[in-house]
């Protein structure tokens, strides 16, 4: 079973990543194509070769090495490391024959393409499934666990969160928006007892995030059963979906997560539950299942909490696919910069492709293919972010180069591209190394 687990992560990982690489370099095939550069060569993997078919100036294949993909443009120095054209005359189709706006275009195709996808991804998600919300104004407040990193932050059961980083939001999930956590400044502003005051989170909270749970809407769910199981504790007490349990003994209960507390504690002591139904009460006695420490009710869904499901509509859904993918964006942004100044863990925050397989197939198991789109989009925009990084080898480092040449009116010479792309690569070949050991570390 281990080994078809296994199997069925990398599946689901290799599909995800074969999309994004063959989005990114169609993005450099198209531009190239229409500014009139020949393509010698459009692969998805790298060499060797295992299957292709030429048509016109073009070999497409798939290579051996399903880790990235490249599209070999006539006259430019690359992964390949073919260096013969500088022996002769520039061709008009060669790259380098090319004004440097239009190879600017054609180096930021791949980027602007993942981008593309991201937007493509949420959009559709959002026109096809609608969204779901859940207005604060919904929200009496939330359970806070002993012991959980909400209690260690300072927030309190009963705290009704109104704001983040200083500005008042109307719905739950803007508390949790990737450009909101990942702010050098975090605070939430709360109301306790009448007053509002602020808790603010250090950065070094996003460390915590890989194995303990942060703010989220399980934390406000009511004790509102949805459903009950048949011959369990809950039906022989005659529950039933829609009842909430307000008490148990003498202790007064408002939340999901405190009921979940209590019951699983229990060890098969019979409790007394007060529910309520309608506008009536009722008590009954409850002992927990012994084996299973639950006495066979359902947890609310969302719409249970005060949440709302929003048809958006074709037009509006664009709307919302942009302002996700900008979230998203500024949110791994934010998470870099933490990285690099210091404030959160570079070894527990960043993942290479044994943990991206493994995040991938966890989103497929939950979700299904909502779950595998949302993590495409999310992995197409650290795609384009990572590969604009001024790092030589990469679609920023030839960038730069650009930019040079249209300051100076001057190309660097091809001796210094070529020593650039040998240290860019040993640089990206260092990084693979940590991430895939830190990965190994971390998960084995």
């Amino acid at each position: 079973m281990e080994i078809v687990d296994i199997l069925k992560t990398i599946g689901i990982f290799m599909g995800a990543l074969m999309i994004l690489v063959f989005i990114h370099e169609l993005g450099h095939f198209l531009a190239a194509k229409l500014f009139g550069m020949r393509v010698e060569r459009f692969s998805v993997g790298f060499p060797p070769r295992i299957w292709g078919f030429q048509k016109g100036d073009t070999d497409y294949c798939i290579g051996a090495t399903p880790l990235g993909g490249y599209v070999k443009i006539s006259g430019m120095v690359d992964e390949s490391m073919d260096t013969e054209f500088l022996e002769k005359e520039p061709e008009p189709w060669e790259y380098r024959s090319k004004p440097v706006w239009q190879r600017m275009i054609v180096i930021t195709a791949g980027v602007i393409f993942n981008m593309i996808l991201a937007f493509f991804i949420f959009t559709g998600m959002t026109w096809f499934n609608g969204k779901l919300t859940l207005p604060l104004e919904n929200v009496e407040g939330l359970y806070i666990p002993e012991g959980s990193l909400l209690q260690e932050l300072g927030f309190q059961t009963d705290d009704k969160i109104v704001g983040v980083n200083g500005e008042t939001v109307s719905a739950f999930e803007d508390l949790i928006a990737p450009s909101e956590i990942t702010a050098s400044n975090l605070s939430y502003q709360i109301r306790r007892g009448g007053q509002q005051i602020d808790i603010n989170v250090p950065p070094s909270f996003l460390d915590s995030l890989q194995t303990r749970d942060f703010i989220s809407p399980a934390y406000a769910l009511p004790s509102i059963i949805s459903s009950v199981s048949l011959g369990s504790p809950a039906d022989d007490a005659g529950l039933k979906p829609g009842d909430q349990i307000i008490q148990i003994d003498s202790i007064e209960i408002k939340y999901w997560m405190q009921l979940t507390s209590i019951v699983t504690t229990a060890e098969g002591r019979k409790m007394d539950f007060t529910i309520k139904r309608g506008d009536s009460t009722f008590t009954a006695s409850i002992a927990p299942d012994i084996d299973s420490n639950q006495i066979g009710v359902g947890r609310p869904n969302l719409e249970m909490a005060g949440g709302e499901h929003v048809e958006l509509g074709f037009i509006r859904s664009i709307g919302e696919g942009w302002d996700q993918t900008w979230e998203q964006t500024t949110g791994i942004i934010g998470g870099f910069s933490r990285m690099i100044s210091g404030d959160i863990s570079v070894r527990q925050n960043l993942g290479g492709p044994i943990a991206i397989a493994s995040i991938t197939r966890q989103a497929t198991d939950q979700s299904g293919w909502e779950g595998f789109w949302q993590i495409t989009a999310l992995l197409s925009i650290t795609l384009a972010i990572m590969n604009i990084l001024p790092i030589p080898a990469l679609d920023g480092g030839h960038l730069v180069f650009l930019i040079y040449e249209g300051i100076v009116r001057k190309e660097p010479s091809e001796k210094v591209k070529i020593v650039a792309q040998n240290i860019g690569f040993i640089v990206l070949l260092t990084l693979m190394v940590f991430v895939i050991f830190n990965d190994v570390l971390k998960y084995f």
